[in-house]
């Protein structure tokens, strides 16, 4: 893994690569982060690395950039999500009742319920022979990929999980299709494989959630990692909901940890001068955003909650976030990480 080295601060506005987690509905908190950071002219995102909802995010600002520089990319955002809570996936479960009932309602949905039930028993080749997915017709309708794919201003890494021969796999900006986002965001108890040049392919969450290695190619030095999925609970989780719940975060959770420890080791050897920086050994800036208090109130089942006032408050809970982050971290970029890669996520 090839690692960026320590330079002089930028004078102008500081480049930053994003590192997207994805999380289904939970993705939201993203669009909170970066809508704010989209409204700081200091930042320049110069790349985003993701998976799953990050995948959806990441195509959305970078088709936004091409329409009209960040307003249009937080103008994307904001309709992309819309357009999600429209999705008739999202009609069958119900909407605008998360603030009657909180963010946790779908949990006791009988719509919602006899899903759950069917996806542990059924295959999705089973109840949906006609293969439908929402997020196809979203995607078609919301992004223009071919504009993508000749005038990205940004870089772009989306993974997906290659099925039969468990592999990560990174489709970049110039060969983006909508079958890429709809890979990265295949969840295999709901959707059928994604098919794309004979090979199938599942969430990309599985084993790249988000592929941090692409980003030591990056002309960005720092990277700041927008998680969606708690590492810390404060209790033993108890109950099936609670349990599956864990179970969900930490397998989600597992590839970063085996990347970050990989970047970890790499440092340490670069520091101890067993690998020479400009060698293909380089140093990377790392920042974080996490799940931790922010989003630790929520259940597995809320990742399927598109409801709009839920997905509003993820937004604002993502705004809140980026101004802490700005507030306490933002004047490191471009000399120093805030995080101690090798201790604070493992």
């Amino acid at each position: 893994m090839a690692l960026l080295r320590k330079a002089a601060r930028p004078a102008g506005p500081k480049p930053v690569s994003l590192a997207l987690q994805g999380g289904g509905a939970h993705g939201a908190f993203e669009w909170g982060v970066i809508d704010r950071l989209l409204e700081v002219s200091a930042i320049d995102i110069k790349a985003i690395s993701a998976a799953s909802a990050g995948a959806m995010n990441a195509v959305a600002v970078a088709a936004g950039l091409i329409e009209g520089g960040p307003e249009g990319a937080r103008t994307k955002l904001e309709k992309f999500w819309k357009a999600v809570s429209q999705s008739s996936g999202g009609a069958f479960l119900g909407g605008n009742f998360t603030g009657s009932f909180g963010a946790n309602w779908i949990e006791n949905n009988p719509a919602y319920r006899y899903l759950e039930s069917l996806s542990a028993t059924v295959s999705p080749y089973d109840f949906n022979p006609l293969n439908y997915n929402p997020l196809r017709d979203i995607l078609r309708n919301q992004i223009d990929f071919k504009a993508i794919r000749e005038h990205a201003t940004v870089e772009l890494f989306i993974s997906a999980t290659a099925v039969r021969t468990c592999e990560a796999k990174v489709f970049r900006a110039q060969e983006l299709i909508p079958e890429h986002v709809m890979a990265s965001a295949c969840l295999p108890a709901v959707f059928q494989a994604v098919e794309i040049e004979g090979e199938a392919y599942w969430d990309g969450g599985y084993l790249a959630n988000p592929p941090i290695w692409p980003l030591a190619e990056c002309k960005a030095r720092d990277v700041l990692l927008v998680l969606l999925n708690p590492f810390v609970r404060k209790v033993t989780p108890k109950t099936a909901s609670d349990i599956a719940n864990r179970i969900d975060e930490i397998a989600f959770n597992a590839p970063l940890v085996a990347e970050l420890r990989v970047v970890a080791q790499v440092h340490a050897l670069i520091k101890k001068g067993v690998f020479k920086t400009g060698s293909g050994y380089q140093l990377l800036r790392f920042h974080s955003i996490d799940a931790d208090g922010r989003l630790s109130d929520l259940k597995l089942s809320s990742k399927f909650n598109v409801d709009w006032n839920f997905l509003n408050d993820l937004k604002n809970r993502g705004r809140a976030a980026a101004d802490e982050w700005l507030t306490a971290d933002y004047a490191a970029v471009g000399d120093h990480s805030t995080i101690d890669i090798g201790k604070a996520l493992l």
